[in-house]
């Protein structure tokens, strides 16, 4: 079946009258192009159906968790369309660039982009921002939350956020932290547990997960907030533990680790996972595109892909993703202020 051929291509002319066998060829082309019913009879409008390669902008290097993600829904989404779906990674300036390059395309559901927290993290921090994060994106859908977790080695004496602080107040200043660079959720919810509970760390930030755990396993430097599904490897390998979860409530997948917010309200976040879209996005074209990749957020090795990325899946409508990203960027706007937390 070829989506793509245009009806109109199987209906000759010939004196204001169709022949029997010119009104089959037409029919059959018009059933092809769309599979779906006359709207004349009170149908839905036709589904999003491209004609050539879809676009799907990740903010983040290849190889790493967001691929993981990304890539196993971009080939579901590929043989529902019968287009490719193609994932170019552009990385950089804390994600700007590959939002950026989704702002600047148009907005025919064509290119599509990855959403992160630094989507809602860098309003706050950063007054030169190329795009307006309201008016310049449209939000697509959730697909889940990534959840950060605080660490230690083993040989670390605390065990829980708790005696975290106890230890850092025994020892001002003598304590560092890592985290996956400035910025990050894991850099401002450390300034702003330091603000709040009155201790003092030093913040030591690296480039990603693979230069924070160079330091952190062998102990140099003894905790740090890193990304659960990364971690659980080495924490169940018992080269790691795990202090506490980022997540605001306990988290579905892993119930048995305490969260940041039970013991200092106020620092617990859902560090957002979705997809977006080119601001001014027509309504029904987005509603279009969030019905398909709901469908196959529904699949279930889609999500038992994700479950194996500590995810749970969310797969929200496009304006509760949209309520979603608004309170993310008040609580980020909130905690920078709060923390101090700068980029440079």
């Amino acid at each position: 079946m070829h989506e793509h051929d245009s009806p109109a291509s199987a209906r000759p002319r010939s004196n204001g009258r169709m022949t029997r066998r010119a009104l089959l060829l037409a029919t059959a082309a018009a059933s092809a192009a769309w599979q779906t019913p006359s709207l004349a009879q009170g149908e839905q409008a036709p589904a999003f159906r491209p004609t050539r390669a879809v676009r799907l902008i990740s903010p983040l290097l290849a190889g790493g968790a967001t691929d993981a993600i990304v890539r196993p829904i971009a080939l579901k989404l590929s043989q529902l369309w019968n287009q490719p779906v193609v994932v170019d990674n552009k990385p950089g300036g804390g994600t700007i660039i590959g939002t950026q390059a989704v702002v600047q395309s148009p907005p025919d559901g064509y290119t599509l982009g990855v959403a992160i927290s630094a989507l809602t993290i860098n309003p706050s921090l950063r007054n030169d921002l190329p795009y307006d994060t309201f008016k310049d994106i449209s939000p697509l859908t959730q697909i889940g939350n990534i959840t950060g977790a605080l660490v230690a080695h083993p040989s670390f004496p605390a065990h829980d956020l708790e005696g975290l602080i106890a230890q850092a107040k025994a020892s001002p200043g003598a304590l560092s932290y890592a985290s996956l660079g400035v910025g990050t959720g894991g850099h401002i919810t450390g300034e702003l547990l330091k603000v709040r509970r009155g201790f003092d760390m030093v913040h030591v930030p690296f480039s990603g997960s693979n230069a924070a755990y160079r330091e952190l396993l062998p102990g140099r430097i003894p905790v740090g907030f890193v990304v659960l599904e990364s971690a659980l490897p080495h924490v169940k390998a018992g080269k790691l533990k795990v202090l506490g979860l980022t997540d605001v409530q306990r988290n579905k997948l892993y119930p048995e680790f305490p969260v940041l917010e039970e013991t200092v309200k106020g620092t617990g976040y859902d560090s957002v996972f979705g997809l977006i879209a080119p601001g001014r996005m027509a309504p029904d074209l987005l509603d279009q595109i969030n019905a398909d990749v709901v469908k196959v957020l529904a699949l279930p090795e889609i999500r038992q892909q994700l479950a194996q990325q500590a995810m749970a899946v969310v797969a929200s409508s496009a304006p509760e993703f949209a309520q979603v990203i608004r309170r993310d960027v008040e609580h980020w706007k909130r905690a920078v202020k709060e923390s101090g937390a700068r980029v440079n």
